[in-house]
């Protein structure tokens, strides 16, 4: 398990250029799956046929943010625009990786006063990335504009905790991938949707569910950890305490029986988990729950600490009792 998600979160797959993680996806679930289609914007789709006649939905979003390249000066220096929520401080001083190189982020700053402005109000305006290149017409053959970039992170173990970049939403994807290993006949037809584009409006999800018009969608994604000095104190959800049954956020309302049925099983098998409401954010359950004539949908998160940076960090115990809770709920759920 561990071996599959440091294989997903290093790889490179930034929103729209997210053919590197399905490729690992069906390289490990190559015998664990009776079928699987690509839709017209790319989204992977895979399933295991039940016999009930009920077909279950897992989505997580294959995508991770990044940066895509604007401008390049005569210098070679890359100016970048974010590919979804980049927070700007995260990147200075940090490497991101492009498909034929690596660079180096930082602030721009004639002076110590304009620096210390430029710091103050840090944005993507005064910030730049430098691949080594000696001039532009070198830099624009390795990375031309509109090339991606993502944060060049490795993924380490700290006791329980795994730390890396692109758990939002790679430990999602991993977590349908074990599911689909672990369940041999189905009850109910599991459907695994690894969608692209979340960073940028909910883009796959919105189609992902539209051709197999399941009973019930369950969106897998991170949520926020408030166990970390002066995090946010609105926020109940932190590591090590199970799988979040998600209430709202700021995109839905999840579905309320699905909710109930999750928190009954959770009970019943003595698996940890915990509320939760966000009150910011939202994940792909916002737009599978429009689908045709709507589904009935939900998510079950994974709290993570340091979100959208180089080092998101979460608990192996909570991801192993997310797998537990979900696998029960396909079976068992619908």
């Amino acid at each position: 398990m561990i071996d599959l998600i440091k294989k997903l979160t290093e790889a490179y797959g930034p929103s729209g250029r997210e053919e590197e993680v399905h490729k690992i996806i069906l390289e490990e679930l190559e015998g664990f799956i009776d079928g699987y289609k690509f839709d017209n914007v790319g989204n992977l789709l895979v399933w295991k046929t039940g016999s009930s006649g009920k077909k279950v939905l897992f989505d997580a979003h294959a995508d991770e943010i990044g940066l895509v390249v604007t401008n390049v000066d005569e210098r070679g220096f890359l100016r970048v625009e974010s590919v979804g929520g980049v927070p700007a401080h995260s990147y200075v001083g940090h490497r991101v990786k492009f498909p034929e190189a690596t660079g180096i982020v930082y602030v721009e700053g004639e002076t110590f006063e304009e620096q210390k402005k430029n710091y103050s109000n840090l944005n993507l305006d005064v910030m730049f990335v430098d691949i080594g290149a000696k001039d532009r017409d070198e830099a624009q053959k390795l990375v031309p504009i509109g090339s991606f970039g993502v944060y060049d992170s490795y993924m380490y173990r700290n006791n329980d905790l795994l730390v890396g970049k692109a758990m939002d939403d790679r430990i999602g994807c991993a977590v349908i991938v074990e599911m689909f290993k672990r369940i041999k006949k189905p009850v109910n037809t599991i459907i695994g949707s690894f969608s692209v584009q979340e960073e940028v409006g909910l883009i796959g999800a919105s189609v992902a569910a539209y051709s197999i018009s399941p009973d019930v969608c369950i969106a897998i994604d991170v949520t926020d950890s408030s166990d970390y000095p002066k995090s946010f104190k609105r926020h109940s959800m932190v590591l090590r305490k199970g799988p979040a049954v998600k209430v709202k956020d700021r995109a839905s309302i999840s579905n309320r029986k699905i909710v109930d049925r999750l928190v009954e099983i959770a009970q019943k098998e003595n698996i940890p988990y915990q509320m939760e409401v966000l009150v910011f954010g939202g994940t792909n359950a916002s737009v599978l729950q429009r689908t045709k004539a709507g589904i009935p949908s939900a998510t079950v998160s994974i709290p993570t600490r340091y979100v959208h940076s180089p080092s998101e960090t979460l608990s192996l115990t909570d991801v192993e009792y997310t797998i537990q809770l979900l696998m029960s709920y396909a079976e068992k759920g619908v």
